[in-house]
């Protein structure tokens, strides 16, 4: 659910925070994905904050700060920034402050950040981050930094360590090495969810209508690096999640051009042109190929509907 729509509550740039959210217990950090690591994080905050009973809220920073320092290495999102307030929302938070990440943010020392940011402006009741969050000029600022000056300040302050499996870290990192890859489920199984992105259904070809699978396309930002190939998906339009199965890729087999998400709706007939929709990744089926005809392609099609109606009905989310 969009902020707007529940008590969620949005705070924009170093202001002081209305009286609901005052003197808070704050989860910091980028929180790209909003992962099981990051929620870690954010769970241990809210469990200060109960013991507190002080509000629990997420600080946060747009635009991510590796694109402030390198903005000519593109960054691919796992959830650009309304996707990602709408996944703090979900985790039961009663708000979150946005820091513009700028020039001054990234001068200001990390004593300076503590003092006139964190204790000055927000009156912070406590803190929880992550046991690689750095912050401050030159990222000068440390955990075990913050939680002197907790001690200094009068603020507790709790570390949470990596959330391991199998000797390999929960990271946005590794979330996006997977979907780079296609491995759809082991991003959702980080993520606690399955991926998704949002974007606008455009007009296409058509190519897919002549040949018995009607297409919503979507124009993705270059940024993003899913693997091209065949997928399991659900869309959302209005609320309501529909099956599909969808491919990610340049059609080698007609004109290799622009990637392009094409995703047939399965038992489907309606006019999505211009539309928002949300589309899901529940499962990876194959790469994208090239075939020696028209006949041979719509064959595989058919069989890739069937495998994707398999995999959706086998998730039963």
């Amino acid at each position: 659910m969009p902020a707007s729509q529940s008590s969620f509550q949005v705070v924009q740039g170093i202001r002081p925070l209305p009286e609901p959210l005052a003197r808070p217990v704050l989860a910091i950090g980028n929180f790209d994905g909003v992962h099981r690591g990051h929620q870690t994080v954010i769970a241990a905050a809210r469990a200060m904050g109960a013991r507190l009973g002080r509000p629990t809220l997420a600080l946060t920073f747009e635009p991510h700060p590796r694109s402030f320092f390198q903005p000519s290495v593109p960054l691919f999102r796992l959830t650009p920034a309304q996707e990602k307030l709408d996944a703090l929302e979900a985790t039961g938070l009663a708000g979150a402050i946005v820091l513009p990440f700028d020039g001054a943010l990234a001068a200001l020392s990390a004593e300076a950040f503590v003092a006139e940011v964190l204790v000055g402006t927000f009156g912070i009741a406590g803190a929880a981050v992550g046991f690689d969050f750095h912050f401050g000029k030159a990222r000068s600022g440390s955990p075990a930094f913050l939680k002197e000056q907790g001690a200094q300040h009068g603020f507790p302050v709790e570390v949470v360590e990596a959330l391991l499996e199998a000797d390999d870290t929960i990271s946005s990192t590794a979330i996006r090495r997977a979907l780079e890859s296609g491995q759809v489920g082991h991003a959702a199984h980080m993520l606690g969810r399955h991926w998704s992105l949002r974007s606008v259904v455009i007009h296409g070809d058509k190519r897919g209508r002549d040949l018995g699978y009607p297409t919503a396309n979507l124009a993705l930002p270059e940024e993003i690096q899913l693997a091209f190939g065949i997928y399991a998906v659900k869309l959302t339009v209005d609320g309501i999640p529909h099956d599909a199965v969808a491919s990610y890729g340049r059609r080698p087999t007609f004109d290799n051009g622009r990637a392009l998400l094409e995703v047939h709706i399965f038992d489907f007939s309606g006019d999505l042109y211009g539309r928002e929709v949300e589309v899901a990744f529940h499962g990876y089926l194959r790469p994208e190929l090239k075939f020696s005809s028209v006949d041979e392609l719509v064959r595989q099609m058919d069989a890739d509907s069937r495998a994707a109606r398999a995999i959706l009905a086998a998730s039963g989310s």
